[in-house]
């Protein structure tokens, strides 16, 4: 029996329209990949290719220019990612997708504890089992103990991405959507990063992830997609139109 993917971007086409200046500025372009559960897709290209703009095609951040983003949800169904209602997408981050970006946000004065245990909350999970995982997740991404109760608004760059990877992978989503999620980090909590994706791979979880570096993409990658930067072209507004 053929493993079917549960997410197929077909065509995925992303264009930013200057409209003060009437001009298209293009990104991803023609982009098609499969995801598939306990495995990783890794987007590889040079800057500019767009990689980051297919992350947030899918995660409904910005709308796709053209393209279909075929998602096949816990229940069995098949949603186009790039037309489900707000209503749908927001169900969707909250039980099943998850995006960790290179950039931490949180409220301010919440404790790290409780940023990590958030997307648990969010499920229905009570606070204080919440909290015992996130705690368990900081313990595995190296994070002192003693910074588990303070805000993150004082960490380093190091420290905040530990604590959004933490969040990101704490709930185990169906699928998750990682920007570079070494970057900013030391060689020891990379290698700590890459045994925990082993492991939520084994899980069952689904992983479409952007990485820069080759040795990284080797050893976490089953599948590598490479993007092409865009043909870049004065286009005015109009030929869009």
């Amino acid at each position: 029996m053929t493993e079917q993917a549960i997410l197929r971007v077909e065509g995925y086409c992303k264009q930013f329209v200057l409209h003060e200046q009437l001009k298209v500025i293009p990104s991803s372009h023609n982009v098609d990949l499969e995801v598939f559960s306990g495995s990783l897709t890794a987007l590889v290209g040079p800057t500019g290719a767009g990689k980051s703009s297919v992350l947030k095609g899918i995660y409904r951040t910005y709308l796709p220019s053209a393209g279909c983003l075929n998602y096949t949800a816990a229940d069995g169904r098949d949603i186009d990612l790039a037309k489900a209602d707000e209503h749908r997408i927001l169900q969707l981050r909250r039980d099943e997708i998850a995006f960790v970006t290179q950039f931490l946000r949180f409220l301010p004065r919440q404790a790290t504890e409780d940023v990590v245990a958030q997307p648990l909350v969010q499920r229905g999970r009570p606070l204080e089992e919440a909290r015992a995982l996130a705690r368990d997740m900081l313990a595995a991404m190296n994070m002192p103990r003693r910074l588990w109760g303070i805000s993150p608004a004082t960490f380093s760059g190091g420290e905040r991405q530990r604590v959004n990877l933490a969040r990101g992978l704490v709930a185990k989503p169906r699928l998750l959507l990682l920007d570079e999620p070494t970057a900013s980090l030391d060689l020891k909590t990379s290698d700590l990063v890459v045994g925990l994706i082993e492991k939520l791979k084994q899980e069952g979880v689904a992983m479409l992830a952007i990485f820069h570096q080759p040795e990284l993409v080797k050893r976490v990658a089953d599948r590598v997609v490479e993007l092409k930067p865009p043909i870049m072209t004065d286009s005015p507004l109009e030929e869009i139109a």
